[in-house]
């Protein structure tokens, strides 16, 4: 099982070159290995936010890209649970405050797997595991 960032799942369904080669290969490898590929339900807030904002084009409507992705095998949207959302806010150590991010991340360590992300500022952060 792996977690998605927000940045690593929209360069994956579109096949962008950004996502690296070693995210490419944990993604198509848990996949194939029947695991989950777990994306926070906060990445569609994120991404509704870039798409208001004019900094992210989708080949479709939000929702309907949502569905898709949703409807990918393996790929799941994971709510963000009370248990998440109060660990974002007692990460422990130091971590930046974008309110995404921490739920990213707390969903990572609440499930004990590693995080799909390009982010230094979370690579930064040595109480999750990463990927890229």
């Amino acid at each position: 099982m792996i977690v998605l960032d927000t940045h690593a799942l929209v360069w994956w369904v579109n096949g962008d070159a950004g996502l690296s080669a070693p995210a490419r290969s944990a993604i198509e490898d848990a996949l194939s290995a029947g695991e989950a590929v777990l994306v926070s339900a906060i990445s569609a807030w994120e991404l509704a936010m870039l798409v208001q904002r004019g900094r992210l084009d989708l080949a479709m409507e939000l929702d309907e890209w949502l569905r898709a992705v949703a409807s990918i095998d393996g790929v799941s949207l994971a709510p963000i649970t009370a248990q998440i959302a109060a660990q974002s806010a007692k990460l422990p150590g130091e971590f930046h405050k974008d309110p995404a991010d921490r739920m990213i991340v707390a969903l990572a360590r609440e499930q004990n797997v590693p995080l799909i992300t390009a982010d230094q500022r979370i690579q930064r952060y040595p109480h999750v595991r990463w990927i890229w």
